[in-house]
């Protein structure tokens, strides 16, 4: 060997212990990941022996394994946690650099308000946790905008999320995704309803359920289908028609920017009943319907769904009747005979009493004679105080008491 390489050995050895004299607890240094294992990573930074980084210290947030976070020929900055030459152990950690690196990125994303994305890395109790440089937490009522039930398979997704608060002192940071949500929810609101214009038919999904309607979301704004508005005939509530997640067919009833209010009508967008009335139904006709409304005047029975007629009270019964509820009660089928159907003016006059055969009319009994029956004018004639004549049976005072009297004279 030259005198020459030996020397250069011995710069290159004393570079070397140079390094290692100069290693000391809380010195940062950089190196490459050379091998992992499950709860350890394995760092080669030029010395002797290669770091450990132990899987608590790999992040601020639970890991099942070293993978999770670091992979083999990454490089990594760390800080000096311990070193212990004899044993040939040195302990890292990259949770304490990130850790002092990331409180000035989430201060200056906070005072921004800006967006940044992170990596749900575990579902809690409560929320979400993410790796921030720090543990980052988002409250269950901050990932949507909507209720979540199950947040199980939440976990390795990527969220939108703003900086909610950030307290360093008690190493605590909210985040919400829900904001970002909200915010691009009001933009887009904006727009569509920019473009939206009453008498508009378009196609939407139902997004929600309640007791007076349904929310349909039409382009990314919800508007609301009120339970009247859902089907021409009577729907007691909104899940007897449609479901979370169908598609249908509204039709724009009005459109208020100023309260972010969309009101929109399924039914306005289907044909009416009474657009096939005049093809389904004609003038003498006899048909089965439902009585619906009984009123003084008669009964309003329905014959398809959204389509009533009235059949008046003198076409009820071939009976006299005060009031309809004699012989009618609501809900009851009933046979009818269409009198007149007017679509355009949506008017439909029945009857009843025309399906039904009218009874037979009573023996008209022969009128006595003027004056009483024959039989009473026999038993009559031979009473000395009736008179009979041409004008009627008639008795008088004097001959029915013409004898006594005169015994006070």
């Amino acid at each position: 060997m030259s005198e020459e390489t030996k020397n250069q050995e011995v710069e290159v050895n004393q570079e070397e212990m140079d390094q290692f004299v100069s290693l000391k607890k809380g010195d940062t240094v950089k190196g490459s990941i050379v091998k992992l294992e499950d709860n350890q990573a394995y760092v080669s930074i030029g010395y002797k022996y290669d770091g450990v980084i132990p899987i608590r210290e790999l992040s601020s947030v639970h890991l099942d394994n070293a993978s999770d976070v670091v992979q083999v020929g990454q490089e990594v900055e760390c800080k000096v946690v311990s070193i212990d030459d004899e044993k040939e152990k040195l302990v890292l950690s990259k949770r304490a650099i990130d850790s002092e690196n990331a409180w000035e990125e989430l201060e200056k994303h906070f005072e921004a308000k800006d967006v940044l994305e992170v990596t749900v890395a575990d579902v809690v109790k409560g929320g979400l946790v993410a790796d921030v440089g720090v543990r980052g937490f988002i409250p269950a009522s901050m990932v949507e905008r909507h209720f979540v039930e199950d947040f199980s398979d939440y976990k390795g997704r990527t969220l939108r999320v703003k900086v909610k608060e950030i307290d360093r002192e008690n190493n605590k940071v909210i985040l919400s995704a829900k904001d970002v949500l909200d915010e691009e929810f009001e933009s887009n609101k904006v727009q569509v309803m920019s473009q939206l214009q009453e008498g508009q038919e378009i196609e939407g999904t139902v997004q929600r359920l309640t007791q007076f309607g349904a929310f349909v979301d039409v382009g990314g704004v919800d508007g609301l289908v009120h339970v009247s508005e859902m089907a021409w005939n009577h729907v007691e509530k909104p899940a007897d028609v449609v479901s979370e997640g169908d598609k249908v067919k509204v039709k724009v009833l009005k459109v208020d920017p100023e309260k972010g209010k969309i009101s929109l009508s399924m039914k306005a967008a289907q044909p009416g009943p009474w657009d096939s009335a005049a093809e389904k139904f004609n003038t003498g006709d006899v048909v089965t319907g439902e009585v619906k409304r009984l009123v003084a005047f008669g009964a309003f029975v329905e014959l398809a769904p959204g389509v009533e007629g009235l059949v008046h009270i003198s076409q009820i019964s071939h009976k006299h009747i005060g009031t309809p509820q004699e012989v009618l009660k609501e809900g009851q089928e009933v046979q009818v005979k269409i009198l007149d159907i007017n679509t355009a003016e949506k008017r439909v006059s029945l009857s009843i009493k025309e399906t039904e055969e009218a009874p037979a009319a009573a023996p008209r009994s022969e009128r006595p004679a003027r004056g009483g029956s024959s039989n009473h004018k026999d038993e009559l004639k031979d009473n000395p105080n009736v008179s009979l004549s041409n004008q009627g049976l008639s008795i008088t005072l004097g001959e029915r008491f013409g004898d006594k009297l005169s015994k006070f004279k």
